[in-house]
Parts: C-alpha cells; sequence; structure tokens
C-alpha cells in the first residue's frame, strides 16, 4: 500500500512545500544573520542552524504524514486530543515565556516546542472525526453540534490565556471552517456566525490586554505611534519600499540590520520583499496559493467525509494563517505573532505545516488508488 501511496502523490504540492521550506531556510539565514550578534549575543548562524534541524525533522514528519494512512487519526483523535490538553496545561505550569507570552515548553536537547502550534490540527482532526461520526444526527444542535464547539472553545480558551492571541484567532477560524463545511443546518449556521460576531465584539471591548489593544493603535496609526506600537510596521514599510519590483538582492537588505525587529519571524516576508522584490513574493504566494487550492481539490476528490474535512480543515489552516501573517506586515489587521507557514522561523510550525500537507498528499493518494481500483472493477 505504501508503494501505492507513493506512486499516486500529489508531486505538486509535494514540491511547493520542499521548495518553500528550502526558501525560507535561507531567508531565515539572510534576516537572521545581523540580529543575531546584535541582539542575542550569538553566532550568525545561530537561527539558521537550528531551522535546518527544523527543516530535517520536517522532512520526517512529511514522509510520515505522506505514508500513514489518514483514516488512522480518525481512530487516535481521542488520545490526540488528550495529549494536547495535557501539553496546554504543562504550559501553564513549566512554559517558557518570551514576547510576554507563556506558550513554550522546554525539550532537552531540542530546544523548545509550542503546543499550540499542535492543537491546531489536533483540531482540524477532532473535529473532523466527530462530525464524521455524528453525521446521521447533525441537524440535533444539542446532541450532535454543541459538544464538539464547547471542547473546541475549552482549547482555544486555553491558547488564548497564554496569552497568544494571533494563534487562538486562527484556531478559532479554521475550526468554524471545518465545523461549517460538515452539513450543519442553516438555522444554526446562522445562530453559530452571530455569536461569533457578538463574543469578537465583547472580547475587543473588555477582553483584550492594554498590549493587545496598543496592536489596533499600531496597525491603523501607525505613524502617530511610530516610537512605539507603530515602530514595527514603518519600518515593514520600508522594507517594501525598498525592495520595489527585483529587490535589492539576497543577503542586501538594510531592514533587517537593527530596524526591523522579529525580521526572521513574523516579518519575514518584509525581508523577502526587500530583498527579492515583487517578483520574489508573487513566488512565496504563488507556491503557497498552490498547496491551498490543490488541497480544496482534494477535499473534493475525497471518496469519505473524514478526508474531505481533513483536507478543508489543513488548506484552511494553511490560507488563513498566510493571510493574517500578511495582514500583520501590511497593516490591514493588528499584529498577531504568527509565522509565515514553511517560510519563517518556528520549528514547531514548521513541523507541523509539514506534516499536515503530508496528511493532505495521503489523501489525495488513497482517494486516486481507491478510484482506480474503482475504474478497473467498471472495465
Amino acid at each position: 500500500m505504501i508503494l501505492k501511496i507513493l506512486k499516486n502523490m500529489d508531486f505538486s504540492i509535494l514540491f511547493a512545500v520542499l521548495a518553500l521550506s528550502a526558501f525560507g531556510t535561507v531567508m531565515v539565514y539572510s534576516a537572521s544573520m545581523v540580529s543575531s550578534v546584535m541582539v542575542y549575543d550569538v553566532t550568525p548562524d545561530f537561527f539558521f542552524k537550528r531551522q535546518v534541524v527544523s527543516w530535517i525533522l520536517g522532512l520526517f514528519a512529511l514522509f510520515l504524514g505522506i505514508v500513514l494512512p489518514y483514516r488512522n487519526y480518525r481512530k487516535l483523535f481521542k488520545l490526540l486530543l488528550l495529549l494536547t490538553i495535557v501539553l496546554l496545561l504543562l504550559v501553564f505550569a513549566i512554559g517558557h515565556t518570551s514576547n510576554n507570552a507563556q506558550s513554550w515548553l522546554p525539550i532537552p536537547f531540542l530546544g523548545r516546542f509550542q503546543p499550540a502550534e499542535l492543537a491546531k490540527m489536533t483540531l482540524i482532526i477532532y473535529l473532523a472525526a466527530i462530525y464524521t461520526k455524528k453525521k446521521d444526527y447533525i441537524e440535533d444542535f444539542a446532541r450532535g453540534l454543541l459538544p464538539p464547539i464547547i471542547m473546541t472553545m475549552l482549547i482555544i480558551g486555553m491558547i488564548f490565556k497564554q496569552p497568544d492571541l494571533g494563534t487562538a484567532v486562527i484556531a478559532l477560524a479554521v475550526s468554524g471552517l471545518v465545523i461549517m463545511s460538515s452539513g450543519l443546518k442553516r438555522s444554526h449556521l446562522i445562530f453559530l456566525l452571530t455569536l461569533a460576531s457578538v463574543t469578537a465584539v465583547c472580547l475587543y471591548m473588555f477582553g483584550l490586554s492594554e498590549e493587545q489593544m496598543s496592536r489596533f493603535e499600531g496597525a491603523y496609526q501607525p505613524f502617530q505611534n511610530a516610537d512605539d506600537s507603530g515602530y514595527q510596521l514603518i519600518n515593514s514599510y520600508l522594507a517594501i519600499h525598498n525592495g520595489g519590483l527585483i529587490g535589492t538582492g539576497l543577503g542586501a537588505g538594510v531592514q533587517k540590520l537593527g530596524y526591523l525587529p522579529e525580521a526572521h519571524t513574523d516579518f519575514i516576508m518584509a525581508v523577502v520583499a526587500e530583498e527579492l522584490g515583487i517578483i520574489g513574493v508573487t513566488v512565496v504566494l504563488g507556491l503557497i496559493a498552490l498547496i491551498v487550492l490543490r488541497g480544496l481539490f482534494i477535499s473534493m476528490k475525497s471518496h469519505d467525509m473524514f478526508g474531505r474535512l481533513l483536507a478543508i480543515g489543513i488548506s484552511g489552516l494553511i490560507g488563513i494563517q498566510t493571510a493574517v501573517n500578511l495582514g500583520g506586515l501590511t497593516g490591514m489587521i493588528p499584529l498577531t505573532g504568527v509565522p509565515l507557514p514553511f517560510v519563517s522561523y518556528g520549528g514547531t510550525s514548521l513541523l507541523m505545516m509539514m506534516f499536515s500537507v503530508g496528511i493532505l498528499i495521503n489523501i489525495h493518494a488513497v482517494s486516486k488508488v481507491k478510484k482506480n481500483q474503482e475504474d478497473k472493477i467498471a472495465a
């Protein structure tokens, strides 16, 4: 079966994820080599070496995702859900704090692990599995629809409490996408959208800290807060402007030289824009769009509801996280501190993204094998 899966892989997605992750590793070095010395007091290749290790582990995760039948996750979702909850609870007990967020668990010899990244994938698998199981009574709100929503909000609430607003928003949006794709009644959909809107307004008015509120000022009034909340966005604008059409050249960017904070993580696309110009940005976004669109196509061709919801969730995760990252560095939405998929520095993010794409490829391959078998029977 493994040979059949490898033979029927979607090679366009495989090429895109390998190209993006390899390119991202190079860009991490370009974006971090100065700040490594000036800000973090380490060697210029410190973050590059860590990203290479993450990339190698990511390749292994990608392979596992490809060869392990995706239907197995339907059997293991309870165990995965329990593991995720335990890890999120451990974050509050022994988690490492960085940038005012207690979001990482220390892992001996490997650095740190971010359970919130695992939680996003766990929610996709959990919702896909549970709503496949409840498909016969999905229109029963209290019995079919509500219990998984309560569990989902519990996990998202734990992420928000760290506090990690960006990841919580992405997890909420992706979960909502999977729920809306599960076949619920229109009246239930309208109710949930209304509830989500009211919750968002209440959260904005009463639930955000002063630091989180300042991000709104930094996004929509950056030049009035140029030395504080608007500083990062203004330097992002300068990087994008400096790049023009073809960029200043790989490694020749200026804004990463101490002007643009977190250039190798949240704002790596600004470095891409400065050094490789609009052309470089277009190529990166084109490869990400290829993965998302092919993922949605795979969801339509899947032979079962679990595979369809899983593919929709993974595609949505990659697309939504990309939109949130780009929205932050262009000032369209407040800064959220989420990495650009496959490109930004971050071991846990890269590992989980490559694993999720492996699952996407597996869904495609299994569907293709099944279709070939059906065609042979029909012939």
